[in-house]
């Protein structure tokens, strides 16, 4: 079973991961975990603290001369930013909360108030540094370790942006081809395939910042080449678009998901929405020409690309203040700004990737696993070779 626990704050000495569930030989380039956490420092919207940390990965278990061992893989990410907070960390409460010490303003769209009256705190502080997106760097460096063992199996994964708050892609770039999505700069800014509507993006998330607002939006992550017969009908939480769903969910700031033309189906007719079905007598398989499913059918993969989007709030933390109520003192009091993004959705696009690969490793080792990189090979060639016999 692949399992992730992650630990530590935002401004925190690290951030701590551990992943296990990996199986032994499988051969790690430490390099790419470290370019995909620099894709998620980027986006055009970030705020300045992704000047200050320049996010590279250390790993203390698990790994020996470049391949996994099938124990548990620890690593660790430093916080930069912890040498210039960790002074004002420990700064009692005082009035209102801006940056660092006590914060007894809750901000409004944050964990703020709803995690310091579920821990009994009147420093929100002590939620909100866990809250912070800024532990999705561990995430990110843990779907790297799952996508370098998914590609052993032949699997890509991409993302590109939408939409990002009124500023929407063409219609047919809501379902442009999978060579196109992985086509995309990985290093691109906003990675809108349409460069004209970048360019309206980016021109929004300006006038969003000198208003001192922030902006949402929409973006879709793909995987490519999975197989058939991941996850299953069997059971709830085993049905593969409800895991999917969840670790998409689970991203900060991140409100709804849709598993392929999921919005969209519900307002067609059936004849509209299913994929028709054929068999290629020389390659021997099914096939569809269309995936409005997105790549799963009763929870299982069922062979096509799988697609989700997942549709992004505004950051609420926001130059321009909001009301709220003071926890010490109850007396209306405006919400306290803290240095932050104006828009995450290119970034979280990075994250998405990562939150998919996890899914995807889990539902595929649950089918295919084994101790050791060769026996799960042979455990998919096995399978391969059933299905070209069915």
């Amino acid at each position: 079973m692949l399992r992730l626990v992650t630990a530590g704050e935002s401004h925190g000495r690290c951030l701590i991961g551990i992943l296990e569930g990996l199986p032994a030989g499988l051969a790690i380039d430490m390099d790419y975990i470290d370019r995909q956490l620099a894709r998620r420092q980027l986006g055009y919207g970030r705020g300045a603290r992704m000047s200050i940390e320049k996010d590279r990965i250390e790993v203390a278990s698990g790994i020996r001369h470049g391949r996994t061992l099938g124990s548990p893989i620890s690593f660790i990410i430093e916080n930069k930013d912890w040498a210039n907070w960790r002074e004002v960390m420990s700064v009692g409460p005082a009035p209102g909360g801006g940056e660092g010490g006590a914060l007894t303003r809750p901000r409004p769209g944050h964990a703020d108030l709803a995690g310091a009256l579920k821990f009994q705190t009147h420093d929100a502080r002590d939620v909100l540094e866990r809250a912070s997106a800024r532990e999705t760097a561990a995430r990110v460096a843990a779907g790297s370790l799952c996508r370098s063992f998914l590609r052993c199996f032949g699997f890509r994964i991409g993302s590109h942006v939408l939409a990002v708050g009124p500023i929407k892609a063409p219609a047919r770039f809501w379902r442009l081809d999978s060579r196109r999505i992985l086509e995309l700069d990985p290093q691109s800014s906003i990675r809108c395939a349409d460069s004209g509507t970048e360019k309206r993006m980016k021109d929004a998330i300006d006038k969003a910042k000198r208003d001192g607002d922030s902006l949402g939006g929409v973006f879709e992550v793909l995987a490519a080449g999975v197989p058939v017969g991941l996850g299953s009908h069997g059971q709830w939480d085993r049905r593969l678009d409800a895991q999917i769903a969840c670790a998409l969910m689970s991203i900060p700031a991140a409100k709804a998901v849709e598993i392929g033309e999921g919005v969209r189906a519900a307002q067609a007719f059936g004849s509209a929405v299913h994929d028709e079905i054929y068999y290629h007598g020389e390659s021997r398989r099914f096939f569809r020409r269309t995936n409005r499913a997105g790549g799963i059918e009763g929870g299982i993969s069922n062979g096509e690309d799988i697609r989700a989007r997942v549709y992004m709030k505004p950051i609420p933390t926001m130059r321009k203040p909001l009301m709220t109520a003071d926890l010490a003192t109850k007396k209306a009091a405006q919400a306290p700004y803290e240095r932050s993004d104006v828009c995450v959705v290119p970034a979280a696009a990075v994250i998405g990737e990562a939150m998919l690969a996890i899914a995807v490793a889990a539902a595929f080792l649950e089918k295919f696993g084994g101790d050791s990189m060769k026996e799960v090979e042979a455990n998919f060639a096995g399978f391969q070779r059933r299905l070209s016999d069915y």
